[in-house]
């Protein structure tokens, strides 16, 4: 007997699914670069560790930011750029680095390897520039260095650095976090700041380059601040547009729990604090439109994912890599897919070995993690349009709020139809009923997969069961335009419809 359904309004559209709603995030903390992404030994030659590499060309990353994060606020690029052995040891502020726990930068890795990373992996740049303690001409050089095709000091630099052709970098972030580890400004000193910076990188467009940049101001999740940073913004007599393409929050969940020794009711909890983005996006876009009504802002979640109580800059912010916060990630792309009409990126935090990262390495492995199966498992959904889901489901009380036990988001294309769908209970099997308005009276072809069958919500990947996390074939039973399947616990299905 069904207990939830899920209806799909084929012909409801929302907007398009920007790929870039399935972004990443990399940091110089802890392994994500170093032992991570690079090999931390290599002082010259090649050094990108080719199994993580490959990993990430597979997923088929459409934006990759760095360098931070916090890090990103003390960072000087042209540390990181000339010859390896050239490059100077600088402090790093904020986070140690590797395992060893020393907070230095070696600056083996910088501007080059990352954009080359980019290209290797065929995802967008998006590169964050230092408010907290650079200035507006540091960055601006910054973009004349990576983007200028002409014949300046900066440009032939970058050509004496083994670069001849420009990079093309069109996502600039403007600062981060600024206010707490960038700066610990008021919305309006940001806002100060913000013009500045805007002012001389945003020229850039109209005069060296021949495309436009994307400028990105750091919000938060407190969103009276990014009101009064808005308004503070627009105080201002700006020759150009409104000097903001979109403008981003912060969101993570989960810091009072363990990875692995959670009880249920904290798996529960968890899965309420990740769907709490769907409330954070109304309200920063409310923000938005409340202030900038001529002109078109994204939402962008730059960080975001599951952050336990493993996570201690002492190890990295290294923790296992579970179901349980798989299963989480499939709820946020479900929420961002509902708001794809004002989301223009997010980017999960992190990359690699730190966070909810989607690729672990120990020595010389590397393995795919949960949640990487999960976005494999939506990639489908990039780039199509999507539609309006009504999901009739049980619920569960928790604390003051309530879980949906079922969750789900659709898109389509060329008459496809994509389904995603998530049993966020973990103690129960669910049926569910799926019924798609507006489609042929019956499907001709039906193709279905699911994630963690049979595996407890805390079961940890490492090298030796990455495999057993790949989707597998999920039975549907098919009468005319209604579908059934039935979700075990903590289980992630995907559905694709002709």
């Amino acid at each position: 007997m069904t207990d939830a359904r899920i209806t799909v309004h084929a012909e409801a559209g929302i907007d398009r699914i920007e790929p870039e709603l399935h972004g990443h995030f990399s940091e110089h903390l802890g392994r994500c670069i170093y032992d991570g992404i690079w090999h931390s030994q290599e002082s010259d030659g090649d050094g990108f560790r080719e199994d993580v590499v490959s990993l990430l060309d597979d997923l088929d990353m459409p934006v990759l930011r760095w360098p931070g994060g916090c890090f990103a606020d003390d960072y000087h690029w042209e540390d990181g750029v000339g010859p390896r052995e050239e490059r100077p040891r600088r402090r790093n502020l904020f986070w140690a680095q590797d395992r060893d726990e020393v907070p230095e930068e070696p600056n083996a890795f910088g501007t080059h390897e990352f954009l080359d990373l980019c290209e290797r992996v065929g995802a967008e740049p998006y590169l964050a520039a230092n408010v907290g303690s650079g200035d507006p001409q540091e960055a601006a050089d910054w973009v004349e260095y990576t983007c200028y095709d002409g014949d300046t000091e900066l440009a032939n630099r970058r050509r004496e650095n083994g670069r001849d052709e420009a990079y093309e970098v069109r996502y600039w972030g403007v600062g981060n976090e600024n206010w707490g580890c960038g700066g610990q400004m008021t919305p309006e000193q940001y806002a100060r700041e913000y013009r500045q910076f805007a002012t001389y990188i945003g020229a850039m467009s109209n005069q060296l380059l021949d495309y436009d940049l994307d400028l990105i101001a750091c919000g938060f999740s407190e969103h009276e601040w990014n009101r009064r940073f808005m308004e503070a913004l627009a105080d201002a007599n700006w020759v150009a547009d409104f000097p903001l393409d979109h403008l981003t929050l912060h969101h993570y969940y989960g810091r009072t729990m363990s990875a692995v020794e959670a009880e249920r009711e904290d798996y529960d909890q968890l899965l309420v604090e990740a769907l709490e983005l769907d409330d954070h996006v109304d309200r920063i876009a409310a923000a938005i439109d409340a202030v900038a009504t001529t002109r078109d802002i994204g939402v962008i979640v730059d960080e975001w994912g599951a952050w336990h109580t493993e996570a201690v800059p002492e190890g990295g912010l290294e923790q296992p890599g579970t179901v349980i916060d798989a299963l989480s990630a499939a709820a946020v792309l479900d929420v961002f897919n509902h708001h794809s009409d004002v989301m223009t990126m997010s980017n999960i935090a992190q990359t690699v070995n730190v966070l909810q990262c989607l690729v672990e390495t120990a020595g010389d492995e590397a393995w795919a993690r949960p949640t990487y199966r999960v976005f494999d498992l939506y990639a489908p959904h990039k780039g199509n349009e999507a539609v309006q889901t009504s999901v009739d489901t049980p619920t569960r009380d928790v604390e003051d709020d309530e879980l949906p036990l079922v969750h789900a988001s659709a898109s389509v294309d060329d008459g496809e139809t994509y389904v995603t769908m998530t049993n966020l209970d973990c103690r129960g099997t669910h049926t569910v009923e799926l019924d798609v308005e507006g489609a042929a009276s019956e499907f001709t072809d039906v193709d279905a997969a699911v994630l963690f069958e049979g595996q407890a919500p805390d079961l940890t990947v490492d090298a030796n069961n990455a495999d057993e996390f790949a989707a597998e074939d999920l039975d549907v039973t098919v009468e005319s335009d209604t579908l059934t399947v039935e979700l075990e616990p903590s289980t992630v299905a995907a559905l694709s419809l002709q």
